[in-house]
């Protein structure tokens, strides 16, 4: 996806760092066996968190070894599971999709890294998209209502972001549970709007010097990609309002021993980062200072 929903390290216990870490390392595994090594490339924390919300509330006992990125040290990861291989599946149907959207945001050069990352994952893509023929179908159809939208210049935000919402609930369809797939459709849907919504935020410059269509620039009558005070402080109460609605679904399941990961996400992590994409300092800083305004930040939440 896109990298936004990242883990709250002020607000974790060494153990719940430990615990992320370990589910990280378990989708890559879970990628790399069941796609490959291109797989592997995708891996994000986005990815992570759909693992964790598809998992079940117990942690199964860590495994441990080498791989590539710590060949000496040897790295705790999760086994496989049934909620693993559904993420590993569904991670790879929306990175794919993602990439083909790249090439067609981009002219033939800007968009040769799309078109090889794409064709590096196709093989992938066609094995994933037939374990899973519903939750790839769901993807193609919402991605078209997109397209649709894109085409016309809709001016209505709260429209396209409810295509990629209802594209990312579609990722609990696969839980057997019926009141627990409702809390995620909830959880994934209200994620989704704000994650279309926040990068929409972040591509405002970009959009305006290449023309792409940006829905929150169209609705603000934004100009040059830069927010003026009122919009700014009005697109953050629509941020704000995914969030609450994330929460307010998140607080209805038990989610065992992955709550405190997913509880400084929803409640400190998703603000930290609405918040530096709105003050454009997401992308600009370097990783170290990125964190450091991240958990400042927080602090004041």
């Amino acid at each position: 996806m896109f990298g936004y929903v990242r883990p709250s390290d002020g607000h974790l216990t060494a153990e719940d760092k430990q615990r992320f870490q370990a589910a990280y390392c378990g989708l890559c595994r879970s990628l790399g066996r069941r796609y490959g090594l291109a797989a592997r490339m995708i891996l994000n924390y986005d990815f992570t968190y759909l693992a964790i919300l598809l998992s079940d509330p117990e942690e199964a006992a860590p495994c441990r070894r080498r791989c590539v990125s710590s060949p000496v040290r040897l790295r705790a990861y999760q086994p496989a599971t049934a909620a693993l291989e559904l993420a590993a599946d569904e991670s790879v149907i929306l990175a794919y999709w993602q990439l083909r959207d790249g090439v067609e945001d981009h002219g033939l050069w800007k968009g040769l890294g799309y078109r090889v990352s794409a064709a590096a994952l196709r093989g992938g893509y066609r094995k994933a998209a037939a374990a899973r023929p519903g939750f790839d179908g769901r993807v193609r159809e919402q991605l078209a209502a997109l397209s649709r939208l894109e085409g016309e210049c809709c001016p209505s935000m709260d429209q396209a972001a409810d295509t990629f919402a209802q594209l990312l609930a579609a990722a609990a369809a696969g839980v057997e549970d019926p009141v627990r797939r409702r809390v995620l459709e909830q959880m994934l849907y209200h994620l989704g709007r704000w994650v279309y919504l926040i990068d929409a935020a972040d591509d405002l410059q970009k959009d305006a010097v290449s023309g792409n269509y940006n829905p929150v620039a169209l609705r603000y009558g934004l100009r040059d990609g830069k927010w003026d005070e009122e919009s700014r402080r009005a697109f953050a109460r629509t941020l704000d309002h995914s969030i609450h609605m994330i929460a307010t679904a998140f607080e209805l399941r038990d989610f065992g021993v992955w709550r405190p990961l997913l509880e400084s996400t929803v409640y400190t992590g998703l603000f930290a980062v609405g918040r530096a994409v709105l003050e454009g300092t997401f992308h600009k800083m370097p990783p170290r200072e990125q964190r450091k305004k991240h958990k400042k930040a927080e602090e004041t939440t």
